[in-house]
């Protein structure tokens, strides 16, 4: 005992926060397969999803990716070096482990299965109830599991899996429901494109933050009710952060809503002042009036009775927070973030 209790406190906090920091993530495409159909697009979608995950909107590094892709012959992808692949993954203490797998699908009365390039039936590829074992058994705070493949929402269905409970930390997204096949359109999976899209963007925050909640309403937006439906499964305390962009507005100026606007509710009042093109311009109203406008460009304020920020300072009206507004002030104000 007092010997593991010596490394343990040994460790700098800068390595424990490191190995914490981690964040791991497996990604599988498969077109080529020895004995059944083979598929055209999943190796692409896998690239893309190796190269979105790989750095943040600024570069910086975010994931440690392991690409894994089967193309022909000479890069065949086995059931057991998936599963082994997948055992490496979830086998450490990350701040996140992520599995992403494009490719055939196969469901019958004892499960679902992900196809691998060995397989002549569908129930000898790798048991989805396999995968979520070995995920749910991971000593990684978030495990997340992104599946593009027919029939994968039946991953974690209760009436299929005997291990069908999420632990906490698991969140499950899956191109189809379980009855479902997984379209191609354009040489792209259609749930992957709009994945990526999510990635690269589309499902960030004003500070540029993009979570797996984030990532499914924009794919669930996205797709009509007689498309192909996208299921999401979770059981967390709170979202991570899977990628960053640049942000919409800095945080410091985002923070300030609390000073300009001392209630949510209450109007703040402008005139000729705040604007550097009135008569007289006053130099720390125009700063306040600049922050203002940039809380208008992204929806946290608009202009009372006029049609411009501008306007309603030339006309000594006011401005006030929108509903989205609102809710940043509450979330300053609450100290979350």
């Amino acid at each position: 005992m007092e010997l593991v209790f010596y490394f343990f406190c040994s460790a700098t906090s800068d390595e424990r926060r490191e190995k914490f920091n981690m964040r791991k993530a497996l990604i599988v495409g498969i077109d080529y397969y020895n004995n059944v159909a083979p598929l055209y697009g999943c190796s692409t979608d896998a690239c893309a999803v190796d190269s979105v995950l790989s750095t943040n909107g600024d570069g910086t590094k975010n994931f440690d990716t392991k690409l894994c892709i089967a193309t022909d012959q000479y890069s065949i992808i086995s059931r057991k070096e998936l599963k082994n692949n997948i055992e490496e993954l979830f086998k450490d203490n990350c701040e996140i482990s992520l599995f992403y797998f494009s490719g055939h699908g196969y469901i019958e009365s004892t499960g679902g299965y992900l196809i691998t390039s060995d397989c002549s039936e569908g129930d000898d590829g790798l048991p989805m109830s396999d995968l979520l074992n070995i995920a749910n058994a991971s000593p990684a705070r978030n495990k997340i599991i992104v599946l593009d493949c027919c029939h994968s929402g039946i991953m974690g269905n209760p009436s299929y899996l005997d291990a069908s409970i999420l632990k906490e930390g698991m969140t499950i997204l899956t191109a189809s429901s379980a009855e479902q096949y997984a379209l191609e359109e354009e040489g792209s999976g259609v749930f992957t494109k709009l994945f990526v899209n999510a990635l690269n963007g589309s499902a960030a925050n004003l500070l540029g933050d993009i979570t797996p909640g984030s990532i499914y309403a924009h794919i669930d937006q996205s797709l009509g009710l007689w498309e192909q439906r996208p299921i999401f499964k979770t059981n967390i305390r709170q979202f991570t952060v899977l990628r960053r962009m640049f942000p919409s507005i800095s945080l410091a100026d985002l923070k300030k809503i609390v000073e300009l606007f001392p209630m949510k509710d209450q109007d703040f009042k402008l005139d000729p002042s705040f604007e550097p093109q009135s008569t007289n311009p006053n130099e720390e109203n125009m700063k306040k009036f600049e922050i203002l406008q940039k809380y208008n460009r992204i929806n946290l304020v608009v202009p009372v009775d006029s049609k411009h920020m501008y306007f309603a300072a030339m006309e000594e009206k006011s401005c006030r927070l929108t509903v989205l507004g609102k809710h940043y002030w509450n979330l300053v104000k609450k100290h979350r973030i």
